[in-house]
């Protein structure tokens, strides 16, 4: 068969056998160029774009990688430095085993499970019998009941489902054909989007940007359109109380919150070949929050350990996204919120939009699919709004793969206007030099005619934004079955402290909880299991010193066990020497009772059974009988406003209400 070659060389043509090597084509390429880096040559179907580099290609003989009589083939390659002496044109046997030795890239990548998943499914969509059409037997089947493609546009418009999901979208444009002649055998669909200036020059004719720019080095014309496909499909908290402490935050002082989430992915049954981000914690980070906005500090310090402590879990967590506020109470009633987001105003903000392009591009999803074993992200931005209502719902985006690669190319900024985005100014400066290629975007006018304009200023920051659904499961699962403990980073408002910590595993004697094999009271050993199972608890734990790593991976998959009934779940932590230390500190935290059993003031000679009664009920037994409290001393405290003595056990003075 004939192949076609063409290079900066010039044109060329071959004749191969189908069942030819590839390493005949690349001796063949090396031929005509003799100044070509065998190492950097790269082939691509397309002028500009798709470049394989062939030795990634070792093995393979032209009929498997699809090429077919005629076709026509892109080459690209960068030159030898002139020191280097000229090598004699390499054998075929050569090329094949260079090619053998290179890795592809796309081949050592490690999935996500729900990945690895969908890759074996069939995807199809099933469809029942049409009792109209279908005239055959029971076994049978014909076109009016024979499974859907997981792309067929008829179901998405019927189902109101807008996006294709991200591996319906790789299985509609992977080639069909057999797997003798598939290119995607070898190659992979995707290529990551870049609007950077390529670096060198492939051609090597002129001098690095900002010295010099052709064709071959500058990217395309851009045409912002919407992205068809997305990476998530739904977003789901875990339960509804993960939503409502982090809402405590604003409701107690008024100021907008921050919060990262804390969960993993599954599969989405409601989309073809669906992706679900669940929610099981809200972590929050340091912030500095205010009534129309918040301060944030990126990366924050504590990230590396979040991250393994999450992934430690039985469900192994992830970072899927981050969460935040944008609440203010209505004008003219306080007890409902503005609605600010709406079709007439904005979504998401500029601003909001290049942070969460700026988070996905920190996040890459690793992927088989691409040519760098990278492509899109799984980010997922939450927004909690005012409703039209005047309640508060998630609004759930991602910014589509044009957002992320005009970001990364630092081409567009926030502007004033919240529903626009800024096109930034060419800068040819070598410290900071910008190339900006032509942007455009396509709308209908007043006419209803498709028209297209030029983004520079300025275009709607709605050409960047991929809906996310979201919602709360119908029967609720959570991984974390308490969300009582104290959150983190809140100074002033729920501080986490190693005291408070103790006095609450103190308060359910978590000490005198052993092993199951030594039996004891059943419902301490639960309410124990309960309580850890408290990200916020979990994580703060981490930090007081007393645990070691080994310690917290057993601890956080105790606190994530998937029944906390289960006797035997508390085993291996009770067994850790960190988990003993914490008992020591809890057990010496915890109220002293009387000696004797017996009540301060009671003369009665028979000792008293007060194992059920509560410590706290002690200083108030006292008080009544006349003796002293258990604590010892006076239980007199003298108000510092008004100086009146207060004799009673509650929080504020009797007199002017002051906290004491």
């Amino acid at each position: 068969m004939l192949i076609r070659i063409r290079s900066r060389d010039g044109n060329y043509r071959f004749e191969f056998q189908p069942t030819s090597d590839i390493s005949e084509l690349v001796a063949k390429i090396l031929e005509t160029a003799p100044e070509a880096d065998p190492h950097t040559v790269t082939i691509s179907d397309q002028p500009r774009g798709n470049e394989v580099p062939v030795t990634t290609l070792s093995g393979r003989d032209l009929q498997t990688l699809g090429l077919k009589h005629g076709d026509l083939l892109f080459v690209s390659y960068q030159t030898r430095s002139a020191s280097e002496p000229a090598p004699a044109p390499p054998s075929a046997a050569a090329v094949d085993t260079a090619a053998h030795g290179a890795t592809r890239l796309w081949e050592t990548v490690e999935e996500d499970v729900v990945d690895k998943y969908w890759r074996i499914q069939d995807g199809k969509i099933p469809r029942g019998r049409d009792s109209r059409f279908c005239n055959h037997g029971a076994n049978a089947m014909c076109d009016y009941c024979m499974p859907l493609e997981p792309y067929d546009q008829q179901y998405h418009t019927k189902n109101n489902i807008k996006h294709l999901s991200y591996h319906a979208y790789l299985r509609k444009i992977t080639p069909k054909s057999s797997s003798s002649a598939s290119i995607t055998s070898v190659l992979p669909p995707l290529t990551p989007l870049s609007y950077k200036v390529k670096v060198p020059c492939p051609t090597g004719g002129h001098a690095p940007w900002p010295g010099g720019i052709c064709t071959a080095c500058q990217p395309s014309t851009i045409t912002l359109q919407s992205q068809p496909f997305r990476m998530v499909d739904h977003l789901e908290i875990a339960s509804q109380d993960i939503v409502e402490r982090f809402l405590q935050a604003w409701r107690a002082t008024g100021t907008q919150r921050f919060g990262w989430l804390i969960g993993h992915y599954e599969p989405y049954p409601d989309v073809p070949m669906g992706v679900k981000a669940v929610v099981e914690a809200i972590h929050e980070p340091p912030q500095q929050g205010e009534v129309d906005g918040l301060e944030l500090g990126l990366p924050w310090e504590d990230e590396p350990r979040i991250r393994d402590l999450a992934s430690k879990a039985t469900t192994p967590l992830q970072i899927v996204g981050y969460i935040f506020t944008d609440l203010r109470p209505d004008e003219e009633d306080g007890t409902k919120v503005k609605y600010k987001r709406h079709p007439q105003s904005f979504y998401l903000s500029s601003l909001e939009a290049i942070f969460a392009a700026t988070v996905q591009n920190a996040n890459p999803l690793p992927s088989k699919s691409s040519f760098t074993g990278k492509f899109g992200s799984r980010m997922i931005t939450a927004v909690l709004t005012g409703t039209e209502e005047g309640g508060v719902d998630i609004a759930a985006y991602q910014v589509s793969e044009q957002a992320c690669a005009m970001v990364d190319a630092d081409m567009i900024e926030a502007s004033v206007d919240p529903g626009i985005v800024r096109v930034k100014e060419e800068d040819r400066d070598p410290n900071s030099a910008r190339y900006i290629p032509d942007v455009f975007f396509r709308y209908k006018n007043e006419y209803g005619l498709d028209v297209q304009k030029n983004a520079k200023p300025c275009f709607p920051v709605e050409y960047l934004l991929v809906n996310v659904s979201h919602g709360f499961p119908q029967s609720p699962s959570p991984l974390f079955r308490s969300v009582d403990y104290k959150i983190e980073n809140r100074p002033g408002l729920e501080d986490q402290t190693t005291q408070n910590a103790l006095s609450r595993l103190a308060d359910i004697q978590a000490y005198d909880v052993h092993e199951s094999g030594a039996g004891g009271d059943r419902s301490k050993r639960q309410a124990v299991a309960k309580l850890i199972s408290d990200w916020h608890l979990v994580a703060f734990l981490g930090t007081t010193g007393l645990l070691g790593l080994d310690d917290m991976r057993v601890l956080i998959r105790a606190a994530t066990a998937p029944n906390l009934e289960d006797d035997t779940v508390l085993d291996e932590l009770i067994r850790t020497e960190g988990w003993q230390t914490v008992m020591t500190f809890a057990r010496e935290s915890a109220p002293q009772r009387p000696s004797g059993g017996q009540f301060p003031g009671s003369s009665g000679d028979q000792p008293m059974d007060t194992d059920d009664i509560p410590p706290e009920v002690y200083d108030q037994i006292a008080r009544e009988s006349g003796g002293a409290p258990s604590g010892g001393g006076s239980n007199v405290r003298i108000c510092p406003h008004c100086t009146f003595e207060n004799t009673h056990s509650g929080s504020d003075c009797e007199i002017c209400g002051l906290p004491l």
